[in-house]
């Protein structure tokens, strides 16, 4: 088979297999299951042999004619940076598939449930493969409306209900920026195909039009990866099913904003502006969520803050612009993808076992699950950068760029610094997620006895720290060559020198390691004046804002809606009229580059004129008078334009 049609017929196979589970569970719930992992499975094998071309650097592309008139055409791309997000998407996706189906209730068919799935997981794919950015646009799109229900998969449930709507509204408000970003770039690059795009970088920096461009596709990847002060929508989000969680806001979705930031790196990047924009964002969110993390209650919370840490710092990495924080940043998105889906399945083992998620009652599981908690405590050591684990070398490629970086040449202390209390903070989140819910005394007043899950619900807990110890322990071995192509599709050029290595001497980084270890210990260890000065703080709850803003906004739509839908057809069509009048007298408007003038002309112009009378005749009050002027006007405009 050809391969641009092997990589057609991929995301043909996951749209079209996406009702399969739901045909599948009058079976029963085991046929639901088996259903949506052949479904990852098979995308799985029709990828399987664009694999090594991708790896070696090739671009593979496949293109489909669809409305060249707009510029929109099924156009996808596969390189290397598309290769591991698909990576990512099914192979967390067919582990989170066998999870699911032990943490969700028996008296659950699944059918629902897995085909929700498997179209988040055709969108995921739509988006990293897309090569016409508008394609990408839709794709984005079909994400945001997927997650909303697979958020409110529990419709029962209020909190449910207000997490799906609100994440809904955050990513769906990025999104319409988003759209007018896409639109702008393709007007200065001429097309919204990414080959064109990504070689126009230095005509893009130069146009009058980029800043605008820039800030509009920003706040669209700003919204989906939960950067500050568009991150409250994730801990909501937490009232999803922990699959849910653990493949959407650990592995998929989140990461969609950072994947549109490596994507376009080559076009956007490379100014001031993006410099402070970037980094700014990433660093304010890398620390605020980091210190807000360590105040959370509920396991899911905590996990929730530091997933908006961790993509803050990611963000940062993007960034600082430089070309091995461009690397660094690709490769945590890998770690961090592995060890926060682990760290989720934990937390959803615990609350499953234990029937709540509050740590200030889960206490002391490691006597009661062993495992599990050797598990979870493997994949927080990796969160918090511990040596021989995968977020340790990305943590340490993060350092090591912030000695030295050439816009801090001045103050040369201030970025390590920052660095460095940014890791303090990782360590003691980290450190309170494993004290206090496997150790810290005796749990209380617990809903029912904890024990161990069922093995396969623990399986693909096991296979994720394996992976977390196996790209810590062999990186060079288990992670380099996809790091490698990854990295080099998104900076569209050549790798800087780096080595993936466990030890690379007394330097200044792992003296920055070791202070952000003990630092953070310390931090943990200080935490009871800690905690009495947070709760003494006035806390504004996200959720009851958002509810506030949105039945004031329900509201001002109702009364809107009051006042042009009154019944008036006169009202209706004065409005259509006054719409038309406006577009007529739209002198052009740019399409892919280039601008159709429309030419008047006089009869034009008397059409025009007449359209404008027959809108005031329409806003005329309903008399012998007015309808007759409202039938003049009417059957002159008709001569006119047709004429």
């Amino acid at each position: 088979m050809n391969s641009s049609v092997q990589l057609l017929a991929l995301l043909a196979v996951a749209f079209a297999a996406t009702p399969l589970p739901l045909l599948m569970q009058r079976w029963g719930r085991r046929y639901a299951a088996l259903a949506a992992a052949a479904v990852m499975a098979t995308c799985l094998i029709v990828l399987a042999p664009l694999v090594a071309p991708a790896l070696a650097g090739h671009v593979e592309l496949a293109h489909l004619a669809w409305l060249p008139a707009y510029g929109l055409d099924l156009s996808l791309r596969l390189d290397g940076l598309g290769l591991l997000f698909c990576f990512l998407i099914l192979g967390i996706g067919l582990l989170v598939v066998l999870y699911a189906y032990y943490y969700l209730p028996v008296t659950d068919a699944l059918g629902r449930f897995y085909s929700l799935l498997l179209l988040f997981m055709s969108a995921m794919l739509g988006v990293v493969l897309s090569e016409n950015l508008i394609l990408l646009l839709i794709f984005w799109e079909i994400t945001s409306l997927s997650s909303f229900l697979l958020v409110a998969y529990w419709h029962g449930s209020h909190d449910a209900r207000i997490g799906a709507r609100m994440a809904l509204a955050v990513t769906g408000g990025g999104g319409l920026a988003l759209l007018a970003g896409i639109l702008l770039l393709g007007n200065i690059v001429g097309s919204y195909e990414l080959s064109a795009v990504l070689q126009a970088g230095e005509r893009i920096r130069a146009h009058e039009l980029y800043a605008p461009t820039l800030i509009l596709i920003l706040l669209g990847a700003f919204t989906k990866s939960a950067q500050f002060p568009f991150h409250f929508w994730l801990p909501n989000a937490m009232a999803a099913p922990t699959p849910v969680s653990a493949y959407l806001h650990s592995a998929t979705l989140v990461k969609a904003g950072v994947f549109l930031l490596a994507r376009l790196y080559p076009a956007l990047a490379g100014s001031d502006l993006w410099f402070w924009l970037v980094s700014g964002t990433g660093a304010l969110t890398l620390v605020y969520a980091a210190s807000v993390a360590l105040f959370r209650h509920d396991i899911k919370g905590l996990l929730a803050y530091s997933t908006i840490s961790q993509l803050g710092l990611i963000t940062l990495l993007f960034g600082l612009d430089t070309p091995l924080t461009v690397v660094a940043g690709v490769f945590h998105i890998i770690n961090h993808a592995i060890f926060k889906a682990s760290l989720f399945m934990a937390a959803g083992v615990v609350d499953h076992e234990c029937g709540t998620r509050d740590m200030r009652r889960v206490n002391g599981m490691f006597r009661y699950m062993p495992i599990t908690a050797t598990l979870a405590i493997v994949a927080a050591g990796a969160m918090a950068g511990v040596p021989l684990l995968n977020g340790f070398l990305s943590k340490e490629m993060f350092f090591a760029e912030t000695v030295g970086h050439p816009v801090f040449a001045q103050i040369s202390w201030l970025l390590p610094m920052f660095a460095t209390v940014a890791g303090m903070l990782a360590v003691a989140y980290s450190s309170r997620f494993i004290h206090d819910v496997f150790f810290n005394g005796e749990p209380i007043d617990l809903p029912r006895t904890p024990h161990e899950p069922p093995r396969w619900m623990r399986a693909p807990i096991k296979v994720l720290v394996a992976l977390c110890l196996l790209l810590g322990i062999f990186p060079e071995w288990s992670v380099a060559r996809i790091l490698a192509a990854a990295a080099s599709a998104t900076l569209q050029g050549p790798l800087p020198a780096y080595t993936l290595a466990i030890w690379h001497g007394f330097n200044p980084p792992f003296v920055m390691s070791l202070l952000a270890l003990g630092g953070g210990v310390l931090i943990y260890a200080l935490r009871a004046p800690l905690f009495a000065w947070y709760e003494r703080r006035s806390h504004r709850q996200p959720l009851l804002i958002f509810e506030r803003f949105y039945h004031a906004l329900s509201r001002l739509a109702g009364q809107l809606v009051a006042r042009i839908d009154n019944g008036s057809l006169q009202r209706y069509s004065a409005l259509l009229i006054g719409f038309v009048l406006l577009l007529g007298a739209w002198a052009g408007w740019p399409v892919a580059g280039e601008v159709l003038v429309r030419h008047t002309h006089p009869a034009d112009v008397s059409a025009l004129l007449a359209f404008a009378a027959l809108a005031l005749a329409a806003l005329a009050p309903p008399s012998c008078i007015g309808n007759a002027c409202w039938r003049l006007c009417w059957s002159a405009s008709l001569v006119w334009s047709f004429h």
